[in-house]
């Protein structure tokens, strides 16, 4: 009270306070009272007359130096000061002197300011930090310091954080920066079904802008530290950042080990040394009546559950109230993007949600969700059942038992769902995919040591885990689906795709796997005429909502009671079920099959031409001379390296996979034998590939949907010709540019002074007719190769003979003929008789060639 009756406002002044007596001051404190309720009451500053950002959080002190005993010290300015002047390590130095020193009162209001310093804005317009960027092998002095101020156990921040807690102070946090479901359903008065919202929300006086909720300091710090790895950011370029080796991907981990410890227990509350024992979170009225939030909470137990406080009276409850808040939030902020309830009503995670997750975000989130499988598998063998939960049992133990189905489960499928059904087709969905198995796979984090027999990879799934298995039915069998009807649009020659192939049925092959998702199958479609429908309604709510020390329902122990309300709750009453090992999927699992083995034989062609075109390396191509085909070899996949190391890792992969897709669907042998007979028969006798499939249409040969298919994955092709004047065809890099430009000149005016003598030679119908029309008509002897479908346009006008001298510009044919030359002065021939001897040579052999073709010619009229 002190300092407002210091204050320029203050009804009287500070030296004549002194001097009042007892019945003086307490005639004035209703005044002083009434002053601060109306001043704390009044409706907000319209934006223009709102101070700035130091005056909105802190008194208006001057900048002195940092001396806790007087009252003029402003820590805030101070540090404001330093942010420009000091390096970084100095003022965390600083920040932690500030934290031990000054009193929770003057810290209070430094403390948002310096929540939003360290994690950035919400809006992106300050990066804060940028602990998603920080490395340690970049920057290794921040890097420690920063680690060392934000560490859940003895940093200074979190020191701060309960001092602030010991005070019971509050913060608003704007609703607005919520996730879209969240933010929608408070904004039109439904109250989410999350306790994490409950009691929190503030609504603004007549003229007030927006929603708040009202945090306790430890919430607030860590709804900033969750959001601050989805706000956007951009990186600095030219710069390759390892998320694993990031400062906010170790801090994210370490702060899961503290408050979601998988041995020992959930470090005490440091209340000796702040005054006084931390209250947990309070009970709060309610400001404003609320709807229930989403289409099952028509349940009683349900709405009863909604409103239990977050913790219980009970003492004991309260030294994990940390360890509940802390989960919550990251799964609210990371995983509820997406709504259920727009979800189960198209069936299709499509719609308004824009938000797209990042790789970055989503490799934190598989951390998560590895911890998480961890700390529930650190739950005593003795409290694993339901039947053993007692008032006796400890809430940490309490708390490992329904983490995953109450906390993880719903909103982790939903976003699985998105994430396969809107992520690109390309090698990046490795994240989401490794994400998908780590949760599909609880044993891999289980502390149980195996025993030495089974310390292979491929050991078998026990009877442990069935309950999992068949209580996340729909994470397994929905999403392979899901993944299946990606892998049938992808490139399967590309190694990185081929490897994702390559896990998922590697991972569904783990021995009993398949039996056991298959008995899950079988429990589903059992007839539910032996539950009753109101049970149903009780037990079909997405999540159970509230704390988890809520009042709970009786234990189910009927197993496929216990798959259908799994199922239900996810994808509606109505929801039409497709079983993982039913006939349709197996025909796709058959397509996949098909692919897998067209992508193999693609990947050998490619790695044989490969080897081909070394091994014909002739002493021409070696000089630097390329190739004279014309034709361009067009592969048309996404190969990430082109070498026999990526095609050898590819074809391993595809061939295991499809090993493991045939022992998880049990393919028959002689299916097998005729599916990779069929591709085998689609390549010619030479090994070449045939056309691609196509079908006549009015405007004549049309590609199919296969067709076009087989194009863009490589798998057939058409021969890409030059269909031009070859005279008239770009330079070739094998090609002298000086001699194709004068021969061509050259040739040129020979053929403009005698084309009628050309012509009239090839008129003649006897021999000296075929042999000038062998030399001088360009379409006397072409090969034709395979055309595309689309219909050529003919040259309407047609060739006349001419001299063609353009061969004289290869580099190939000048060093033949150097050659020839150097090997006949061997023998003591002249340049003249050596040019003779050429020429006879090859009149020689043009005259059997226009013999050769006029038979030809004749045997085919």
């Amino acid at each position: 009270m002190s300092r407002f009756l210091q204050g320029p406002e203050s009804p009287v002044p500070a030296a004549a306070s002194q001097l009042l007596d007892a019945a003086s001051l307490q005639s004035l404190l209703p005044t002083c009272v009434n002053a601060v309720t109306a001043t704390l009451n009044s409706p907000p500053l319209p934006a223009s007359l709102q101070p700035d950002d130091a005056a909105r959080t802190a008194p208006t002190l001057d900048a002195s130096p940092l001396s806790p005993g007087t009252p003029s010290s402003n820590p805030q300015a101070n540090l404001k000061a330093d942010c420009v002047n000091k390096p970084f390590v100095q003022r965390c130095q600083d920040l932690v002197q500030i934290i031990q020193e000054f009193p929770a009162k003057e810290l209070h209001a430094v403390f948002p300011w310096l929540v939003e310093m360290i994690f950035g804005s919400l809006d992106g317009s300050i990066i804060g930090w940028n602990l998603r960027c920080l490395q340690g092998r970049i920057n290794p002095a921040e890097y420690n310091t920063v680690l060392d101020f934000l560490d859940p156990s003895s940093g200074s921040m979190m020191k701060l954080v309960y001092k602030l807690q010991v005070e019971e102070y509050r913060f608003d946090f704007p609703v607005s920066y919520l996730p879209g479901p969240v933010k929608i359903s408070i904004q039109e008065r439904v109250l989410p079904e999350c306790p994490l919202y409950h009691n929190k929300i503030q609504f603004p006086p007549s003229g007030g802008l927006g929603l708040n909720l009202a945090l306790n300091p430890f919430e607030y710090y860590i709804f900033y530290f969750a959001l601050s790895l989805i706000v956007p950011q951009n990186f600095p370029l030219g710069h390759h950042f390892s998320t694993s080796d990031s400062a906010y991907f170790i801090l994210v981990d370490r702060y899961l080990k503290c408050f979601l410890p998988i041995e020992g227990n959930v470090p005490p509350l440091p209340s000796s040394n702040l005054g006084g024992a931390i209250p947990s979170p309070a009970p709060r009225s309610s400001a404003v009546s609320f709807a229930s939030y989403g289409v099952h909470h028509s349940s009683l137990l349900k709405r009863h559950v909604a409103h239990q406080p977050l913790v219980n009276a009970d003492p004991a409850a309260q030294e994990i109230w940390r360890s509940e808040t802390l989960l919550q939030v990251f799964v609210e902020m990371w995983l509820h993007h997406y709504s259920l309830e727009v979800y189960q009503q198209m069936q299709s995670p499509h719609t308004k949600e824009s938000f797209q997750p990042t790789e970055e975000h989503v490799l934190v989130v598989r951390l998560l969700v590895k911890h998480l499988h961890g700390f529930a598998n650190s739950l005593k063998p003795e409290q694993v059942s339901p039947s053993a939960h007692s008032h006796a049992t400890s809430p940490l133990e309490e708390f490992k038992r329904i983490v995953i189905p109450r906390f993880l489960q719903q909103k982790l499928y939903v976003f699985l769902q998105h994430c396969f059904g809107h992520w690109p087709l390309d090698a990046s969905f490795r994240a989401v995919l490794e994400m998908w198995l780590s949760y599909l796979q609880p044993w891999r984090y289980s502390p149980e040591k195996p025993l030495p027999s089974t310390e292979s990879p491929n050991r078998a799934v026990t009877e442990k885990w069935v309950p999992f298995v068949q209580e996340n039915l729909l994470m397994y069998t929905k999403l392979f689906q899901g993944y299946l009807n990606r892998a049938l649009r992808t490139d399967l020659v590309s190694a990185k795709n081929a490897l994702m192939v390559f896990r998922v049925a590697k991972v569904f092959a783990q021995p009993n796997l398949a039996d056991i998702i298959q008995k899950g199958e079988q429990l589903f479609l059992e007839p539910e005429h032996i539950i009753p429908h109101r049970q149903h309604r009780v037990f079909l709510s997405p999540s159970l909502g509230g704390s988890f020390l809520s009042s709970w329902p009786p234990a189910i122990t009927d197993a496929s009671f216990k798959v259908k309300s799994h199922v239900y709750s996810l994808e509606g009453q109505d929801c039409q079920y497709k079983q993982m090992f039913g006939p349709e999927v197996r025909v796709l699992v058959l397509r996949l099959s098909q692919l897998i083995a067209q992508a193999k034989q693609t990947a050998k062609s490619i790695s044989d031409h490969s080897s081909e075109a070394v091994a014909n390396q002739s002493f021409f191509s070696w000089l630097g001379f390329g190739s004279p085909d014309l034709n361009g070899s067009y592969t048309g996949n996404d190969l990430d390296e082109v070498g026999h190391d990526t095609i050898r890792k590819t074809d391993e992969y595809l061939e295991k996979a499809l090993e493991y897709l045939c022992q998880i669907f049990r393919l028959n042998t002689t299916q097998l034998t005729q599916l990779m007979a069929s591709v085998s028969a689609s390549q010619d006798k030479n090994g070449k590939k045939q056309l691609p499939d196509c079908m006549m249409s009015e405007s004549g040969m049309v590609l199919t949907p296969l067709g076009r298919y087989q194009i863009i994955n490589g798998l057939r092709r058409f021969e890409i010709e030059y269909q031009g004047d070859p005279e008239l065809q770009p330079i070739r890099s094998y090609e002298n540019a000086m001699l194709v430009r004068w021969l061509f000149r050259f040739s040129s005016a020979i053929n403009e002074r005698f084309a009628g003598k050309m012509q009239a030679l090839c008129s003649r119908q006897d021999f000296l007719g075929s042999f000038c029309r062998y030399h001088l008509d360009s379409s006397f002897s072409t090969e034709k190769s395979r055309q595309s479908p689309v219909m050529c346009r003919n040259l309407t006008v047609a060739q006349k003979p001419r001299i063609r001298l353009r061969f004289l510009a290869s580099y190939r044919t000048l060093l033949s003929l150097f050659l020839i030359f150097f090997i006949m002065s061997l023998f003591s021939v002249g340049p003249v008789t050596c040019t003779f001897c050429i020429f006879f040579g090859y009149l020689s052999y043009s005259v059997i060639m226009t013999l050769f073709m006029d038979k030809w010619k004749s045997h085919q009229h």
